[in-house]
This record gives structure tokens, sequence and C-alpha cells, in this order.
């Protein structure tokens, strides 16, 4: 109960800041997320509002990363599990305790497509300047990959271009 008052705590603090990253002048670039054992960079300007994972209700005959629908805040979004996106895999095989722990981030509504990836855990907000070295992606990485990062502890970070992503084919196909 505690871990979900936390990760609640977490998402209102994160909120409050992509907020006041957009209206203001500060120089925060990106969303930093973990999806399964990957971490990735979300822009600000396209990434949306954080919600914690709930009451997806499982669409059939679709993609095995395609989790379902949720109701947001009045409106119906398609939850990609990004991991199982990623990585071709599937969304079955998590447990009770990782699914309650995953939060969704919808991609921003100026993109005009209703959906929120679903990601195992949120890793605040970075700034250009938390990052010690950056490298164009790898040779045959798909086109929605930016620019990669290194931080100071010598993790990487993929930066993905939502609004790319949102225009793939292979992405927006979700039946099976």
């Amino acid at each position: 109960m505690a871990n979900r008052e936390a990760l609640r705590e977490l998402q209102t603090r994160l909120a409050s800041r992509l907020q006041a990253a957009r209206s203001g002048d500060v120089s925060v670039a990106w969303l930093a997320v973990k999806a399964g054992e990957s971490n990735y960079l979300f822009p600000l300007a396209q990434s949306g509002e954080i919600f914690p994972l709930t009451n997806v209700q499982v669409v059939p005959y679709c993609r095995q990363w395609f989790m379902g629908v949720v109701n947001l805040r009045g409106g119906l979004f398609g939850v990609v599990d990004l991991a199982s996106f990623m990585s071709g895999g599937s969304t079955r095989g998590r447990t009770e305790q990782s699914l309650a722990e995953s939060s969704v981030i919808t991609i921003n509504s100026a993109l005009e497509l209703n959906c929120a990836l679903m990601v195992d855990g949120l890793a605040g907000l970075r700034k250009r300047d938390a990052f010690a070295g950056a490298e164009a992606p790898p040779e045959g990485s798909p086109v929605f990959f930016g620019t990669r990062f290194t931080d100071r502890d010598g993790a990487h970070w993929q930066e993905i271009n939502l609004q790319s992503l949102s225009q793939l084919p292979e992405f927006l196909s979700i039946s099976a």
C-alpha cells in the first residue's frame, strides 16, 4: 500500500513538473521512463499525461503488445505495452504486482492519436546536461529512434520520437 501511495506521489510531482516545463522557460527536454530492461526518453512536447495503469479492457484479436483500451478523463485510449512492442513479445507473463506498479503515458493530443504507452517505471525529467555522452542510434534501428544518450552512471537512454512512432503503420495496425 505504501508503494502505491509513493507511486501516486511521484506521478503527481511529475505531472506538475511536466506542466511547469511546458508553460515556463524550463530547460527540461524529456520524460525518462523504464520499459522492460530498457531506458527511454520521451520528448516533453510529444508526451501527454501520466496515469496509473487501471481497468484496462482487453480487446480480442489484437496483437500481443496491445493491452486493450482504458478510459482516461472520459476519453478512450488504446494501451500499448512499450516493452512488448519494442521486443515483439507478449504482454502476458507480467505479474499483478508489476502491473500495479506500471504507469501509462498518453501521447500528446496534438498528435491526434488516442494512445497511451504502458511503462514499468517513471525515472523523472531529464535535461541535456544530465548526460555525459550522445550518439546516433545504432544502425538498423527503428525510424522512431532518436539520439542515444549515456548518463553519468553509464546507463544508456534511447530517445523515442513519439510523433514518428504514432505514424508508423506497424504501430497503428493492432489487429492480429
